[in-house]
């Protein structure tokens, strides 16, 4: 990591919700989402809040660093219908050694559709790969 990398930071992302977004495209196997309305699923939202925070770390990381997300606790306030844009704004609140604290909201022009705290830990990808790998070879996933 770098040392630019400090509580204070700051990041917005906009993102245009397309129908493939929405709760029943979640897991299309799953007969009682698919007759969910279709409106921005939660597990979307999410994906969204890491995103924004990847992006605000990419330029304070080192070549071959990397992050993975660890723990978000977010609520989801407002419905978003496809075709509406959320913007997610995130700030650094914490660095603590390798793990990274945020502070996320999400809005669609209408409403704050949600907020919460997210952490990430900066990894080594060549590290951290190295160690999925093994995991799986251990469980005789991979050939």
């Amino acid at each position: 990591m770098k040392p630019s990398l400090k509580p204070g930071l700051k990041h917005q992302l906009s993102f245009q919700v397309p129908e493939d977004k929405t709760v029943p495209y979640l897991y299309p196997e799953a007969a009682a989402l698919a007759e969910m309305p279709k409106i921005f699923a939660t597990a979307f939202m999410v994906g969204l809040f890491e995103w924004a925070c990847i992006e605000l770390l990419k330029d304070h990381l080192d070549p071959g660093e990397g992050s993975v997300g660890v723990t978000i606790s977010t609520d989801h306030i407002a419905p978003t219908p496809p075709g509406f844009t959320v913007t997610v704004e995130v700030e650094v609140t914490l660095v603590e050694g390798k793990r990274v604290s945020f502070q996320v909201r999400g809005h669609d022009g209408v409403d704050i559709i949600g907020q919460g705290r997210h952490q990430r830990t900066i990894v080594v990808w060549d590290i951290f790969n190295e160690r999925v790998a093994s995991k799986a070879k251990t469980a005789g996933v991979l050939a």
